[in-house]
């Protein structure tokens, strides 16, 4: 998977930046530290002046590239989401049982994320954490329904339909694959969340993976089809 995953190149939607971090070594740089800090001191408290003395740059400089935190906080979590589309793709995409697939992308989706070296300016564990902890802030706002419309979630949903069309293969007859999807999703950064802060209040733990209680829960609630 690694060697396919060389060749691609994430593309976020271009309308959240200004100039694409990618294309300058300095861009880079504001992406790597951004995550670092986020995670060091929190989305609150994260400002572009704190991240401008992190990098040895102005802060007008990281303003070349994003208008604001927020518009930052967008492309992270959009880039978090593309590459775990593209593992999902990957690790599924030779299955034929679609049981078996489900069950594949649920371990996806749900796994503690593991350090990915085709991307070298980008910790994927460090970035995981910050999309656990943050990841709601980037559409909980008023903007929501305007910047949803100019498709700043395209990504996150396209997941979601990916997972939501592997839920229709194992039982095309449930009437929620949608919310199924969206939860799987949404529930694995809120289980992580919980087995890191409130230990008392989830079943999962270093033994009980979310992976074991979500392919427990869509299994419970599916028929899968007897002609795999």
């Amino acid at each position: 998977m690694k060697s396919l995953l060389s060749s691609i190149k994430i593309t976020i939607n271009d309308k959240i930046y200004h100039k694409d971090p990618e294309s300058s070594d300095l861009g880079k740089r504001i992406i790597s530290n951004s995550i670092t800090l986020i995670d060091e001191i929190g989305f609150e408290n994260f400002t572009f002046k704190k991240l401008g003395q992190l990098i040895g740059s102005n802060e007008s400089s990281i303003y070349r590239y994003f208008d604001s935190k927020h518009k930052l906080l967008l492309y992270l979590t959009s880039w978090y989401w593309a590459w775990l589309e593209y593992q999902l793709v990957f690790s599924t995409t030779n299955i034929s049982n679609s049981k078996h697939k489900l069950e594949t992308a649920i371990d996806v989706l749900t796994r503690t994320t593991e350090s990915d070296s085709t991307f070298a300016h980008i910790d994927e564990v460090i970035l995981n954490r910050v999309v656990i902890n943050e990841n709601s802030k980037s559409y909980l706002t008023k903007e929501v329904d305007s910047e949803n419309k100019e498709g700043y979630f395209s990504i996150y949903k396209r997941l979601i339909k990916r997972l939501k069309d592997m839920i229709i293969e194992v039982d095309g007859k449930y009437d929620f694959p949608h919310s199924l999807a969206s939860t799987i999703v949404e529930g694995a950064l809120h289980q992580h969340f919980l087995i890191d802060h409130f230990k008392t209040i989830t079943d999962c733990n270093e033994k009980t993976l979310p992976s074991v209680y979500f392919k427990d829960l869509v299994f419970n609630v599916l028929n899968p089809e007897t002609n795999d």
